[in-house]
C-alpha cells in the first residue's frame, strides 16, 4: 500500500478516535501524529485528504476558536445514543460480566478515545446480577437462525431446587421445542417456544440453556397452539403477559382508580377500551394472559385496581386474596 493510501486510512481513523469538539487538532499536530505512525505527511497533502474524507461523507470541521484546527463534529451516534446503549447491556442481567466488558468497549468505539473514556468512567455494572452462562451469544445466534429457517432446537435447559440438606441444587434437562420469538422482558431474554408435549406456548430463559443445537426437524406451526396465523407478532404477545407468565388470553373489565390511568395506559397500550369514567375511578376493557402473572400484578395493587369481569377470574381473585389474610392474620 502506497504512503497516499497509508495516510488517508490513518487520517480517517485519526478523527473518529481522537477528536471531538472538545478535543481539536491543528494541522501541525496531525502532522506531527502520523510521523510518529510512520508516515509522512505535508500539509498541502493533507488538506487535500481532509478534502476528500469530506466528500466521503465526514463531518470534519475547520474552526479558528476557541482554538485554530480541525475536529470531527458528527458521528454515527451521538453520545447520548452511545450512553443508553452502553446502560441497556450494562443492566441486562442475561449478559455475562465478560461479555458485557467487552459489548461495551465495542459500543464505546463509536465515539472518540476521550468521550468513550469518560462515558465508561460513569458506567456502573452490578456484577451480582450478573448470570454466568458465557454460551449466551452462541445461544442466540442459534435461536434467531432456527426462528428464521423454521426448524426445531434441542437445548439443556437448568433451573434449582432445595436439595434434602436443604442447599440449593442445580437441575438439568434436556428439551425439543418449535421456536417462535426471542422476547427481553423484565430484565431476561426469552425464547417463545413449543413443547410437542403440549397444545401451548413455552418461555425459557436464554440465560439458563446450554448445548443450543438447531435440529433438521421442522418446526410445529405457531397457529396450531396459538391464536396468531400468517405471522407471529412478539410484540403484541410481550404486551398482554405479565412477568413472562403464560395462560389464556381473555378480555378483562377493570375498575381502576383514576391516578392508574398512566400506568394501565403504559401497562397495556392506548387502545384499551374506557366504558366509563367518574370523579374517583375509570372502567377499561382489556386483553390480557390472565395467568400466575396477571393475578399477582392484581393483588399488588389492593383496592386501587378491581377486576369486575370475567365473574369466574374474580372467584379466583377473591380466592387469592382471602388466603393472603389467613396468612396474616392472628395464629
Amino acid at each position: 500500500m502506497n504512503n497516499g493510501k497509508r495516510r488517508l486510512i490513518a487520517l480517517a481513523d485519526f478523527f473518529k478516535t481522537k477528536t471531538d469538539e472538545e478535543h481539536i487538532y491543528s494541522a501541525s499536530q496531525i502532522i506531527e501524529y502520523l510521523l510518529e505512525n510512520g508516515i509522512e505527511a505535508e500539509r498541502k497533502a493533507l488538506y487535500s485528504d481532509i478534502d476528500a474524507l469530506k466528500l466521503a461523507g465526514y463531518d470534519i470541521v475547520s474552526t479558528r476558536s476557541p482554538k485554530a484546527g480541525f475536529f470531527l463534529a458528527s458521528r454515527d451516534f451521538e453520545e447520548a445514543e452511545v450512553r443508553l446503549m452502553i446502560d441497556a447491556v450494562s443492566a441486562a442481567k442475561f449478559i455475562t460480566v465478560k461479555k458485557t466488558d467487552a459489548l461495551v468497549n465495542k459500543i464505546s468505539s463509536l465515539l472518540s478515545e476521550p468521550q468513550a473514556k469518560k462515558l465508561k468512567s460513569q458506567v456502573y455494572v452490578d456484577k451480582g446480577h450478573k448470570r454466568k452462562n458465557e454460551e449466551i451469544y452462541y445461544t442466540i445466534d442459534t435461536l434467531h437462525n432456527a426462528i428464521a429457517k423454521r426448524q426445531k432446537v434441542k437445548f439443556v435447559y437448568s433451573n434449582l431446587s432445595v436439595s434434602d440438606d436443604l442447599k440449593p441444587v442445580l437441575n438439568e434437562r434436556e428439551f425439543t421445542v418449535s421456536p417462535y420469538a426471542l422476547i427481553w422482558s423484565n430484565d431476561h431474554y426469552y425464547l417463545v417456544c413449543n413443547n410437542a408435549n403440549y397444545d401451548n406456548l413455552m418461555h425459557a430463559r436464554i440465560d439458563r440453556m446450554k448445548s443450543v443445537t438447531c435440529t433438521n426437524e421442522s418446526w410445529r406451526h405457531f397457529s396450531e397452539v396459538c391464536d396468531y396465523k400468517d405471522s407471529f407478532d412478539s410484540a403484541d404477545y410481550a404486551g398482554k403477559l405479565f412477568n413472562m407468565f403464560s395462560g389464556t388470553v381473555q378480555t378483562v373489565t377493570l375498575r381502576c382508580a383514576n391516578r392508574f390511568l398512566e400506568e394501565i395506559v403504559e401497562r397495556f397500550g392506548e387502545n384499551i377500551r374506557i366504558s366509563s369514567r367518574n370523579a374517583d375511578n375509570f372502567t377499561a376493557e382489556i386483553n390480557v394472559v390472565t395467568g400466575e402473572g396477571f393475578l399477582s400484578w392484581l393483588l399488588q395493587h389492593g383496592n386501587s385496581v378491581e377486576l369486575l369481569r370475567p365473574a369466574q377470574l374474580r372467584a379466583v381473585v377473591a380466592q387469592r386474596a382471602a388466603d393472603v389474610a389467613s396468612l396474616y392474620g392472628n395464629k
